[in-house]
């Protein structure tokens, strides 16, 4: 799991260095190295309880820190939401970077998508404000989520797949 933290670490940090906004690329890169800190965190822990065996408060900790690590990565994912809104930079052909930005534009194909078929809804309350689906709007983590486990989009680290069972 630790290890998959830094699959999101490398993705943030793709996705920030094509971003467009300034403010969204700082917003996005401080949350990946608090992704960075926490995944490495959890991997000490975990070396450190695979030598010195079970503990209950060993378990807690790495518990702990697996629950930080996963809200880190909802935390990059949602600023790599932001950032992608805001436009990405078009990266080299051929690259790593070319696959993380190809999925980002596909989510971001489908949230635009999605806005327009719920713009088109004429229903409208007694106050004639429209009327929003209860379908909610797709996400980057539900993106992720939706992966195979064989599937290694958004890839930005070969051998390493996306950890969609761990969110």
């Amino acid at each position: 799991m630790a290890s998959d933290g830094q699959v999101f670490v490398t993705f943030g940090r793709i996705i920030a260095k094509h971003c467009l906004d300034k403010r969204c690329s700082m917003e996005l890169l401080c949350a990946t190295e608090q992704t960075h800190t926490i995944s490495s965190q959890l991997g000490i822990v975990a070396r450190v309880k695979a030598v010195t065996g079970e503990s209950k408060s060993s378990s807690e900790l790495l518990v702990s820190n697996a629950q930080n690590l996963i809200q880190a990565v909802l935390h990059v994912l949602r600023a790599a939401e932001a950032a992608c809104i805001k436009g990405l930079r078009q990266p080299p052909p051929d690259s790593e970077e070319e696959e993380v930005a190809a999925f980002c534009m596909q989510w971001r194909k489908n949230l635009l998508w999605h806005r327009a078929k719920e713009s088109l809804n004429s229903d409208r309350d007694e106050l004639g404000l429209r009327k929003t689906r209860t379908r909610a709007e797709p996400t980057l983590t539900a993106m992720v989520q939706e992966q195979s486990p064989q599937t290694k989009c958004p890839k930005p680290i070969k051998g390493h797949t996306i950890m969609g069972s761990h969110l």
